[in-house]
Order: structure tokens, then sequence, then C-alpha cells
């Protein structure tokens, strides 16, 4: 279902550094498996050419090509970067699903479904407080 993709160069540290870093809402989406609220992210209205990046660790995970309106109240992907994420099943809430995290520090970013637009078919669809919006022309920051 997903795209192929080459390991990044993972990252861990603890959680209190995380929260530190990140803060409580960011820090329970990206590291306890969290979900933020539909609609609630203004990078779904983000629509400039760019870079979507992971926001605990600046890991690049998408560009704004990929990016499309899902109508779901996520940022939506139909496309990631090789290399940026990996997957794992998810049995919550009585079902099934594929969720994806950062590669390099394990971040979860949100779940893979199957029904997106071509040329893929593929619906990243992902929590905007774990990502991070960098507009085309403006230099990516240092991995963290």
């Amino acid at each position: 279902m997903a795209d192929k993709t080459e390991k990044a160069p993972a990252i861990q540290k603890p959680k209190e550094q995380w929260l530190e870093q990140l803060g409580a809402q960011a820090c329970h989406v990206l590291f306890d498996e969290g979900t933020e609220r539909a609609g609630t992210s203004p990078l779904n209205d983000e629509k400039r050419p760019g870079t979507f990046i992971c926001a605990a660790c600046n890991n690049p995970l998408f560009t704004g090509e990929m990016k499309f309106d899902s109508g779901t109240g996520w940022p939506s992907f139909f496309r990631v970067l090789p290399g940026a994420v990996e997957t794992k099943s998810d049995h919550k809430f009585f079902m099934t699903r594929t969720e994806y995290h950062c590669a390099r520090c394990g971040g979860h970013q949100g779940h893979l479904f199957d029904d997106g637009p071509a040329p893929t078919g593929l619906r990243y669809c992902n929590n905007g407080v774990s990502l991070k919006f960098v507009p085309e022309g403006e230099e990516l920051p240092e991995l963290k």
C-alpha cells in the first residue's frame, strides 16, 4: 500500500526532552500516537510550494505538490518523500489501520488509506501538529 522508501538515520530522545521541545499537544500526538481534532490545523489551508517537515526532528516528509484537499479536516498527501516514513498496523478502535511515523525520530504522523487521488491512490492523512511548513525558497532547518 505504501510507496517504497529508504531508511533514514534514526534519532532517539527521552520523552521529557521531546515534551520540553514540542509542548504537550504536539508531544502527545507525536509520541503517544494521539490525534488532533479535525479542522484545527492551519496547514489544512497551506497551498504554497514548499516542504512539510516533521515537527519533532525536521525530517522532510512531503512537498507541497504532494498535498491535496481530502475534505477530512487533516492535511492530506498522495505521496511521501523516499525514506521519510515507516508504517505499522494500528488495531485501535476495533479496526486495523496503517499508521505511519517519521522514519528518523519515530514521531506519529497519521494514518495511510487507499482512497486518495491518482497517481498513487493513497491518502497520507496527517496530524497538522506533527508537521511544520517551510515555504519554497527558504532554507530547510537542520535536522534535530
